[in-house]
C-alpha cells in the first residue's frame, strides 16, 4: 500500500514549519515587550500555518488508492 501525496512539496513543508516556529516564538516575545494585544495576530498566523501542516499530514497518511468521496 502506497501513501498519498500531500499538497505541499518538501521545501514548502519545511518553510511552513519554519514559519510556524517563528510566529509561535514571536507571539510571547511581543506580548512581553508590547503593551497592546497585537501579539494575538502572531498567534493567529501560527495557528493557520499549523492547520495547513496538519491538513498536509492527513493527505500524506491517506492511502494513495483511497477514493475521495466518490
Amino acid at each position: 500500500m502506497h501513501q498519498g501525496n500531500g499538497f505541499l512539496t518538501v521545501r514548502q513543508r519545511r518553510l511552513a514549519w519554519l514559519g510556524f516556529l517563528l510566529a509561535a516564538l514571536q507571539a510571547p516575545v511581543s506580548a512581553w515587550l508590547v503593551t497592546d494585544d497585537s501579539w494575538l495576530f502572531s498567534l493567529c498566523v501560527a495557528l493557520m500555518v499549523a492547520t495547513v501542516i496538519i491538513a498536509d499530514d492527513a493527505g500524506r497518511r491517506r492511502p494513495a488508492d483511497a477514493r475521495t468521496g466518490d
